[in-house]
């Protein structure tokens, strides 16, 4: 329990500095730059599913069946190619921003290491690692922003990219530093005899079922960017970023609570015991998210247009709701 409300309080907390946050790239950039800057991390967002076939909770599942090394390689090498099949097909589809491709490939890359690193330190319980990579490329991004935006006084979409590179870079080194004792040590392979090949196999399998929801949530919540851009432009894309990132924050409370959750499930082969996790935690995520929610839908549309944002956000409460 101690672990889950670590979890928690470290993913909230981040919560309210990227709240922050947009607020302040808001001032900053003005709807256009938000949007630029949104349309990046949709492409960015996209190519990470794929390299989270095999580098996402993949990682979690397979850690507790076959030995660590085993399932290391596999997800680092599949990472720049799974990021580069996916942006690939977003250039072919002219879905990239312009003069941003390079970008948006070392980014995704960057940011599946990272998942990949966050996924193997939790699947050997180290629940401090996990919260702190996590810190590092989530909430030192605040701060980095803030020194380049009013300390340097590089006011464009430019300083979050080097905000980007700066923090993720920052979260791979430290959480693969935390992972070398781990990597070193000799583990016993509880499977032996099985080929590398068939274990590939097995997880990309498994990875391509386990990634149904997030393939269907990304695009679902992140194509759509790319059509309002084409159709109603950047400002367009700023203001539905804002509202999404903003409804969105709830997300924090779920995926916290189903990263300890899947966690612990992928630890036990007993159906029962996996259901009472399961249960237990869906009670504890709906009343939080429910009430998350209530308070987010409870602001009104002035508080957008006149404080937190600006008069080019108008409609932003449409965009929560809707």
């Amino acid at each position: 329990m101690k672990d889950l409300f670590g979890t928690i309080g470290t993913r909230y907390l981040i919560a309210i500095l990227n709240l922050a946050l947009i607020f302040i790239n808001a001032k900053v950039l003005g709807a256009e730059g938000l949007g630029l800057a949104g349309l990046i991390l949709a492409a960015v967002g996209i190519a990470t599913m794929f390299c989270g076939i095999l580098a996402g909770n993949t990682i979690v599942y397979f850690m507790n069946r076959y030995s660590m090394q085993a399932v290391f390689w596999p997800s680092y090498c599949w990472t720049p190619a799974g990021a580069g099949i996916a942006c690939g097909c977003m250039a072919i589809a002219g879905l990239l921003p312009e003069g941003y491709a390079l970008d948006i490939y070392i980014l995704s890359i960057l940011t599946s290491l990272v998942a990949a690193n966050s996924r193997f330190l939790l699947g050997k319980n180290q629940i401090f690692g996990f919260n702190l990579t996590f810190v590092l490329q989530g909430g030192l991004l605040f701060f980095v922003l803030l020194f380049l935006y009013y300390g340097l006084e590089i006011q464009d979409v430019n300083a979050y990219l080097w905000g980007m590179y700066l923090t993720n870079g920052a979260a791979f080194f430290v959480s693969l530093l935390l992972l070398l004792p781990f990597l070193r040590k000799k583990e016993a392979d509880p499977r032996k005899g099985r080929s590398q090949y068939a274990l590939l196999q097995e997880m990309f399998a498994y990875g391509l079922w386990g990634s149904a929801d997030n393939i269907a949530e990304i695009l679902t919540t992140r194509l759509n960017y790319f059509l309002v851009k084409r159709f109603a432009g950047l400002g367009s894309v700023g203001l539905l970023d804002a509202g999404t990132k903003i409804s969105e924050s709830v997300w924090h409370i779920n995926r916290s609570i189903g990263f300890i959750e899947y966690s612990r499930v992928a630890q036990t082969n007993n159906p029962y015991e996996q259901k009472l996790i399961t249960l237990r935690f869906f009670k504890l995520t709906f009343c939080a998210v429910t009430l998350a929610t209530g308070c987010i839908l409870l602001i009104p549309e002035w508080v957008y247009t006149d404080y937190l944002f600006s008069a080019e956000f108008a409609g932003m409460r449409k965009v929560i709701t809707g």
